[in-house]
């Protein structure tokens, strides 16, 4: 694990392998460790970077709302520090939102898009509000009650009930988040502007993957990104919750090293 100050922040990255640069997001609320297999699987080929992104994992938070903006300019400063022009962003839930972010900004530093279980619309009224309430609940009792909660809507009732290791891991990450560092980001995800429209500008090749059983971002929404993105396919990854590279790790690394090969060829 290495440091940099990215403007008024702390941010911890790993930064590992060489040749073509691949940066990984991680979603809400959860660390770059969510990367460890994929990282294992691509660094005897690529430069594998996974931040941290601010207020999770070993990253320092700031006060306010994180937005997906700022999020992907602190990803763009980190790329400036490592000397990485270009790369393939991969991001999954709210990393997808940040990638997307990074994307609409930051075009010519787009390699190509790997988005996983996310979506391009921005929240519901409803949605926003219940994102305000989690910000409040994680400053004032911490994130034991909000990983309760959202564990049965992260993973397969299969994975719940058999796969103790996982649930472990997921709820682990969940703890290890700041308060402030999730309510910043509930606050940012709240505010993110829909970007329905501006995706159908996106003509890097883009992989779209989401798990069959995902009920926080289903298939529909995949579907909608799919159609309008004239250079995107969908990987849809069976037997896979919300967190579908830790379900379903050979499924999402075949097709990731499948889809960089076709980037790289």
């Amino acid at each position: 694990m290495t440091t940099t100050r990215i403007g008024d922040i702390q941010i911890a990255y790993d930064d590992v392998g060489m040749g073509s640069a691949v940066v990984f997001i991680h979603g809400y609320p959860f660390n770059r460790s969510l990367w460890t297999e994929q990282t294992e699987a691509l660094t005897s080929r690529f430069r594998v970077v996974t931040p941290d992104l601010r207020g999770f994992g070993e990253s320092e938070a700031s006060e306010g709302a994180a937005t997906m903006n700022d999020l992907a300019q602190d990803v763009a400063k980190l790329m400036d520090h490592l000397g990485i022009d270009q790369a393939v962003i991969a991001g999954l839930s709210m990393g997808g939102y940040v990638a997307l972010a990074f994307a609409k900004q930051f075009p010519s530093r787009v390699k190509a898009l790997v988005l996983a279980d996310t979506r391009a619309q921005a929240d519901t009224e409803e949605a926003k509000q219940t994102r305000m309430q989690q910000a409040e609940k994680a400053m004032s009792e911490g994130m034991a009650g909000i990983a309760d909660a959202m564990l049965p809507k992260l993973l397969t009732p299969e994975t719940v009930s058999k796969r103790p290791e996982v649930v472990k891991r997921v709820r682990d990450m969940m703890l290890k988040t700041k308060p402030q560092g999730a309510a910043s980001a509930l606050l940012g995800m709240a505010q993110r502007e829909d970007l329905t429209e501006f995706i159908s500008t996106i003509r890097v090749p883009t992989m779209i993957l989401v798990g069959r059983e995902d009920a926080i971002t289903p298939v529909a929404d995949s579907e909608k990104m799919q159609s309008k993105i004239a250079t995107s396919h969908l990987v849809v990854l069976e037997n896979a919750g919300h967190v579908s590279n830790l379900e379903q790790t050979a499924q999402f690394n075949f097709a990731l090293l499948k889809f960089l090969d076709r980037v790289f060829a």
